[in-house]
């Protein structure tokens, strides 16, 4: 039997379903199969990914939660693929420099238009942060300074001081060092442009990374016609070497400027150069579904309220080979594992007795264009199916551990509120600690579906393997991250391998579906902590 709490604390299994190793395992190889074709949004193999999912979830006997009876939400969605052969050409000093697409540079448009001719003045604006609350303004001056123009931007945050050890977070990656927040800054001041000027350290992934995920196609949510929010019609990278060499045709030190960036007192520096770009692209638009699926809750009062529990069944489609030939980017750990675990999360969920299925209903979200910037979740956190009032918590799964199991495992988020007792309750009961973000530099909470989710008042968090692996000796999971951050991350290796130990894959599912049950099983609703900054975010009420 099920003991089944009405608060948060308490053993949730005294016996029971456990998810299934061998289902999730059998869902991981189908799911990242060169059949799929890397799963990209609007394809063939995307399709085929949603649809798995789908029958999957009608297999189990979910209910349809999509829309007009379906398991599907459409995504509406426009991609841009740019020539790989265009140039960036920055002019000035009666110099010119020319950078080529992919080694030196990537660039997509926000325009949503098949061509983008554009000549501007480049202006460095640093980090390319206002943020009133740490006192900080990169963008004095002039308002027409930065209308019309291409903005140089570096990513990540200011960084703290022996004064100000908490500056921007400390260690830990805002959301003003994220690229997305960069180019919405941009956006928002009427720049036509803006280029990121990348290094490993700051993105936290290598160059390969940024070349691979812009390489191909980029999508965005489509505008409808009354739609006013800013966009811009150029979003760039360039590489460390390549900036270093444009800030010298203007007759600057590119890492002189930084030292000057990290302080309140940096003004914005015109280059006095004019960039020109002709970026012609591939155009084209899709519906490509995010899939849901709905276990009725038992409780009459309480089947109203849902949790959810979300993962995105994206990945990077087919581009650019790697030194094997290879150019599907499978997308094993990222996410076909989250896909499988969720999967298993529901089945063990329906095997349940009628009596001892959860008081709350449980929502599963499996989402559409993660990798192209949260599109799926931000879509439905737009256009929910139920009210996100009405949605108790959300519980993220993105890239799991496939590496065996551990003594301790990390909620990204739950410090925010009340879930932080769930998960507190959870490890106590399960004889293993609670781990903070081992890597918050990378931003990682800002970097998965839950964040639409939680930018919208729903209480979320993502769940990320611990360090200390069972077995092994200390400092060994770090160095497995590094490995697959360099070398499988958005990159075709990322490939499913028989020999992983799953154990470690149904470990972070069962804590999911732990957390889930408690929160389900509740008298109240988890709520945010009342200073956290999304404690006051509007909630939708009625679904669309």
């Amino acid at each position: 039997m099920i003991s089944l709490t009405s608060d948060f604390g308490g053993s949730v299994f005294a016996a029971g379903p456990r998810v299934s190793e061998r289902a999730i395992r059998a869902h991981i190889k189908f799911l990242s199969d060169d059949l799929l074709e890397g799963r990209a949004p609007g394809t063939r193999g995307g399709e085929l990914a949603a649809k798995y999912i789908a029958a999957q979830f009608e297999a189990m006997g979910l209910e349809p939660a999509g829309v007009n009876g379906s398991y599907f939400q459409p995504v509406r969605l426009v991609g841009v693929k740019a020539d790989p052969s265009t140039k960036l050409i920055v002019r000035g000093n009666g110099r010119e420099a020319s950078f080529n697409f992919g080694d030196e540079y990537v660039a997509s448009t926000g325009a949503q238009t098949d061509r983008v001719a554009l000549k501007a003045e480049l202006v460095f604006v640093g980090y390319g942060i206002e943020a009133p609350e740490y006192r900080w303004n990169d963008y004095k001056g002039d308002p027409e300074d930065f209308r019309d123009k291409i903005l140089v931007i570096m990513v990540n945050d200011p960084p703290a001081t022996s004064e100000e050890p908490n500056l921007f977070g400390g260690r830990a990656l805002t959301y003003y060092g994220r690229w997305t927040y960069k180019y919405e800054e941009a956006a928002r001041r009427g720049a036509a442009g803006a280029i990121l000027i990348h290094t490993d350290e700051s993105a936290g992934y290598p160059w390969g990374v940024v070349r691979t995920s812009n390489g191909s196609w980029r999508y965005d949510l489509a505008r409808a016609a009354n739609d006013t929010t800013p966009y811009l019609k150029l979003r760039s990278w360039i590489t460390n070497d390549a900036a270093k060499r444009l800030f010298q045709l203007a007759g600057f030190d590119l890492d002189e400027l930084r030292r000057r960036a990290a302080s309140r007192d940096f003004k914005p520096v015109k280059l006095n150069l004019q960039a020109e770009i002709d970026l012609r692209s591939e155009l084209k638009r899709v519906e490509a579904p995010n899939v849901l699926g709905l276990l009725p809750g038992r409780d009459a009062q309480l089947r109203n309220e849902y949790v959810m529990y979300t993962a995105h069944w994206d990945h990077l489609g087919i581009g650019e080979p790697d030194a094997r030939g290879d150019a599907i980017y499978n997308g094993a750990v990222d996410n076909a594992t989250g896909v499988a675990a969720v999967l298993a999360i529901a089945d063990a969920l329906t095997r349940l007795p009628e009596s001892e299925r959860p008081r709350r209903s449980v929502l599963f979200l499996m989402t559409t264009a993660e990798e192209q910037g949260l599109l799926g979740a931000e879509w439905f956190a737009r256009y929910p199916t139920v009210p996100l009032d009405r949605i108790a918590a959300d519980i993220n799964l993105d890239a799991l551990n496939v590496l065996g199991t551990t003594r301790d495992f990390v909620a990204l988020g739950a410090n925010r509120s009340t879930l932080q007792q769930v998960v507190e309750a959870v490890a106590r009961d399960r004889g293993l600690k609670v781990g903070s973000d081992p890597r918050p530099e990378q931003g990682s909470f800002f970097r998965s579906d839950h964040f639409p989710l939680a930018k919208a008042g729903v209480p979320a968090i993502s769940l990320e393997s611990g360090e200390d692996f069972i077995g092994r000796p200390a400092g060994w999971g770090q160095e497995r991250f590094n490995e697959y951050n360099t070398k499988r991350y958005h990159q075709p290796s990322d490939e499913y391998d028989p020999s992983w130990d799953l154990r470690g894959t149904v470990q972070e599912a069962e804590i999911a579906l732990d957390i889930g049950l408690r929160v389900a099983n509740a008298s109240e609703m988890p709520r945010y902590n009342p200073n956290d900054e999304f404690a006051k975010a509007r909630r939708e009420t009625t679904p669309k």
